[in-house]
């Protein structure tokens, strides 16, 4: 499903009625000054700082002013945790904030207390290779920052990359091959006239689809294949979260299209060489 979030402070997308069975997703827009006072509810979620800075307040904890960046096209970010059933509050300050709440449904209490990811601890690299080569923040994957379900992070694909290439899917649990998990992707372009564009389909092909990637779009991603390809002159950024049966990553590439991953591995080796 592709939903195009028009220019409001407030948005909010939640199962059961977006069709996911654990994943949801929040945006919020503060001016300076004002704040925000919500309950997690029966969902685990990680706050995310997209832009400027805020203080966020969760059970007896007070994470001060975090947000160092301008937007999500200018830094790593700020993350909280916030477990289930937790009252917590957002305050903006300076000029404002832009957050986003990436959501997994628990149902239960758990055993971990609200905690803050700070960019230093936000682990960033390269995925893929020549024209599907992108760059990425891993927020929270790990046991490094716990939670139940829920992982989360960040891909910046630039002008006329391919991303999540060769495209794969997460929607069987038979592990070691495939793990279930439901995903969200965030989409946000660097150019207000900038665009992209996704590809979504299945193997008994129930899902065939091709959209538009706009700034503020949210693709949610219940089965299927899917891969994302910025236009040329802009970068396409996307928050990604997934959760599923099991708190841990295990795609399943389309076979149709893994003499892909070998080639990656042909073309960086060359490029090694040449480099020596």
């Amino acid at each position: 499903m592709f939903l195009k979030i028009e220019n409001v402070n407030h948005f909010i997308s939640e199962p059961p009625a977006n069709g996911m069975k654990y994943l949801g997703f929040e945006r919020l827009v503060l001016p300076s000054g004002s704040s925000h006072t919500a309950s997690s509810k029966d969902f685990e979620i990680f706050l995310v700082v997209l832009g400027g800075k805020c203080t966020v307040k969760a059970r007896n904890k007070i994470f001060e002013k975090i947000g160092e960046r301008r937007n999500v096209f200018s830094g790593k970010p700020y993350a909280v945790y916030l477990p289930p059933r937790t009252e917590f509050s957002i305050e903006a300050l300076d000029f404002g904030c832009e957050v986003a709440l990436t959501k997994a449904f628990i149902g239960e209490s758990v055993d971990i207390e609200p905690y803050l990811i700070a960019p230093s601890q936000v682990n960033s690299g390269k995925w893929g290779i020549s024209n599907y080569s992108r760059t990425f923040h891993q927020i929270a994957v790990d046991e490094k920052h716990p939670a139940v379900k829920l992982m989360v992070g960040e891909t910046f694909t630039p002008s006329g990359n391919w991303s999540t290439y060769p495209p794969h899917r997460h929607e069987h649990h038979n592990p070691p091959e495939e793990v279930f998990l439901e995903e969200i992707y965030y989409y946000r372009v660097d150019h207000p006239k900038g665009w992209g564009l996704a590809r979504h389909y299945s193997d008994d092909k129930s899902i065939d689809f091709a959209g538009v990637i706009r700034d503020d779009t949210l693709h949610l991603i219940s089965k299927g294949y899917h891969t994302a390809v910025a236009a040329p002159g802009f970068m396409v950024y996307y928050l990604w979260f997934l959760a599923g049966e099991e708190r841990v990553q295990m795609p399943y590439v389309d076979p149709e299209m893994r003499f892909v991953d070998q080639a990656t591995k042909m073309i960086k080796n060359i490029e090694d060489n040449l480099s020596l």
